[in-house]
């Protein structure tokens, strides 16, 4: 009997950012003979978010966890999987000049500066500055440049869209605004200064009291893949939890990566709690209704 030909491999459109976990599938060091992974370059990472709401223009994509809860709010074609590939300590992402230093009780009525309300960096800041100083979303002037990349949604009335706000940098060194929120573009230097002047051991304090980092970017499918090819979306999952398990993290410290439903739920819900108070969501959504698609696709008891 002639020897059947091996099944061709599914092709995933991907999508992820350059992180110690990422490499070992962009450079080919892992591979599984049911998937092929096709990575899009996209930089900055963010680019790629409404492409993927919007148009499923991609198989699998890194995706910011805000734009995430809001496309499954407003019906967007997307599969939230429960795997975070990024994943930071924000309070140090609020600056403002050194010659104009501001502390958190000043924000009141001041000016700060965001690339998108939207923005999950933006949103961890104000949950931060919500739970350590009572401080309201409203509460403050939010000048942006971008809008949602989820296109239902409308910024709130407190938040100023500003075509012209291109250079968060220079805004505060001119003084349009008061103080900003950046994330990976953050600057390091003297210039600046952080607003929350003990931001690293307040960070500290707050990942040993909820036991995980503040989330960024998870992994989202697109929808009519999960339609056509489920074990192609089985298999790159299953592709991402073996790369980020090359990465040596020693224990009791902070991981920038969390896989699982049950690890996630407790995070994800404190994500929708946050993005309720600030205006992000029409709705609650429930840990259920988030991951639910994903269920059907990997099995209820993925890890």
């Amino acid at each position: 009997m002639p020897d059947l030909p091996a099944p061709e491999s599914s092709s995933l459109r991907t999508v992820l950012g350059d992180h110690p976990h990422t490499a070992p599938l962009k450079n080919g060091q892992l591979t599984d003979p049911q998937v092929r992974l096709n990575f899009v370059p996209v930089s900055p990472i963010h680019r790629a978010f409404a492409p993927m709401v919007r148009e499923e223009a991609y198989d699998l994509c890194e995706l910011a966890i805000v734009t995430a809860l809001q496309a499954i709010a407003h019906g967007r074609p997307v599969v939230l999987l429960p795997a975070v590939v990024a994943a930071r300590f924000q309070r140090g992402c609020l600056i403002a000049h050194a010659s104009r230093p501001v502390r958190p009780e000043n924000l009141p009525g001041l000016r700060v500066g965001v690339r998108s309300y939207t923005q999950t960096t933006g949103m961890w800041v104000r949950a931060h500055l919500a739970e350590d100083h009572g401080l309201a979303a409203q509460d403050v002037r939010w000048i942006t440049r971008d809008g949602a990349h989820v296109a239902e949604y409308a910024d709130p009335e407190f938040v100023t869209h500003d075509p012209d706000a291109t250079d968060l940098p220079g805004m505060l060194r001119t003084g349009r605004i008061d103080a900003a929120v950046l994330g990976n573009d953050l600057p390091r230097t003297d210039e600046f200064v952080p607003v929350v002047p003990d931001a690293a051991a307040r960070d500290e304090q707050w990942w040993r009291q909820h036991g995980f980092m503040p989330i960024n970017h998870m992994v989202a499918a697109a929808a009519s893949t999960c339609r056509k090819d489920p074990a192609a979306v089985r298999a790159g999952y299953a592709l991402l939890r073996r790369a980020d398990a090359t990465v040596r993290r020693p224990d009791g410290t902070p991981h920038p990566t969390l896989f699982g439903f049950e690890r996630l739920r407790g995070p994800v819900e404190s994500v929708v709690d946050a993005c309720l108070a600030q205006g992000l969501l029409p709705r609650r959504l429930s840990a259920e209704e988030i991951f639910a698609p994903a269920m059907e696709v990997l099995g209820s008891d993925a890890a």
